[in-house]
C-alpha cells in the first residue's frame, strides 16, 4: 500500500514539473527577456534554541538565462521568541548589473530588512506567515543628487503539505509588495507565487527546486518575470 501511494505522489510531482516545464518554454518562446534564474548556497549556525545565524551567496540570470542580473553577499540572523514567533534582521551586498540607459554597467546597491514571522500546524499542513520592511539604496549615488532609499512592505504567506513516506512535499506561497519612496507614488508594486520543493539530505544539507511568477502591479504595461529556482542549504549546530 505504501509503494502505491508512494508512485501515484511521484506520478503527480513528475506532473507538476511537466507543468513548470511547459510553462518556461512558453515564457521562452513568446518573450526571450522574461525567463530568469536565480541560484543560491546557504550556510546556517544554530547557536542555541533561540539564535540562529545564515550566510547566502546568490547568482541571478535575466534575459533568457543569458545575462547577469545581478550577485549578492547576504547575512541574516534570526531569534525564536517562541516556537511559533520568531524576529529576524538581515543585511545584502549587491551587485547589480544595469543594462538600461546612457550610462550601463555594475552597480553597488545595500539593502537591508527586518521581519517578523509566525508559523503553525493544522493536521498535514505547514502554514508560515512573514511580514517584512525592506529597504534598499544605490551606493554610486546619494540623496543630494535625487537618490533615495527604494522602501517596500512585503508580505507573504506560505503552505507545505506533509506527504507520508515522501521526500518532496509540495511548497507554495504567495506574496505581495507595497512600495514606497520619496517623490514617488507609493502602493502595490508587484507580487510573486511561487511553487516548489525541497529534499533532505540530512548531513549533507538541503537541495531545493521552485518555479515562481513575479508579475508588476499599477502600471501600463505589467511586466510577468517567471524563475526557476535553484538552492542548497547548509544547517550545522553548536555542540
Amino acid at each position: 500500500m505504501k509503494k502505491e501511494n508512494s508512485y501515484k505522489y511521484f506520478c503527480l510531482f513528475v506532473l507538476l514539473l511537466s507543468v513548470i516545464f511547459s510553462n518556461t518554454i512558453n515564457a521562452q518562446t513568446s518573450d526571450s527577456k522574461n525567463l530568469n534564474l536565480w541560484s543560491s548556497v546557504e550556510i546556517e549556525y544554530k547557536l542555541n534554541k533561540k539564535w540562529s545565524f545564515e550566510l547566502a551567496e546568490q547568482l541571478r540570470l535575466k534575459e533568457n538565462i543569458s545575462l547577469v542580473d545581478e550577485y549578492f553577499t547576504e547575512l541574516q540572523t534570526e531569534y525564536s521568541v517562541n516556537k511559533n514567533f520568531s524576529l529576524g534582521a538581515g543585511a545584502r551586498f549587491i551587485r547589480q548589473n544595469d543594462t538600461e540607459g546612457n550610462i550601463q554597467g555594475y552597480e553597488n546597491h545595500f539593502r537591508f530588512q527586518f521581519d517578523a514571522k509566525y508559523k503553525h500546524k493544522i493536521n498535514d499542513f505547514k502554514l508560515d506567515y512573514r511580514l517584512r520592511y525592506q529597504n534598499k539604496n544605490d551606493l554610486s549615488v546619494s540623496s543630494e543628487d535625487g537618490d533615495y532609499a527604494n522602501q517596500h512592505i512585503r508580505f507573504k504567506t506560505g503552505i507545505e503539505y506533509n506527504i507520508k513516506n515522501w521526500k518532496l512535499d509540495p511548497q507554495f506561497s504567495a506574496e505581495i509588495y507595497n512600495h514606497f519612496e520619496k517623490g514617488e507614488a507609493g502602493g502595490f508594486d508587484k507580487y510573486r507565487l511561487t511553487f516548489g520543493t525541497d529534499y533532505d539530505m540530512k548531513e549533507y544539507g538541503k537541495i531545493g527546486l521552485y518555479y515562481r511568477i513575479e508579475k508588476e502591479l499599477n502600471v501600463d504595461l505589467p511586466e510577468t518575470t517567471n524563475i526557476i529556482g535553484l538552492s542548497y542549504k547548509y544547517t550545522f549546530k553548536n555542540k
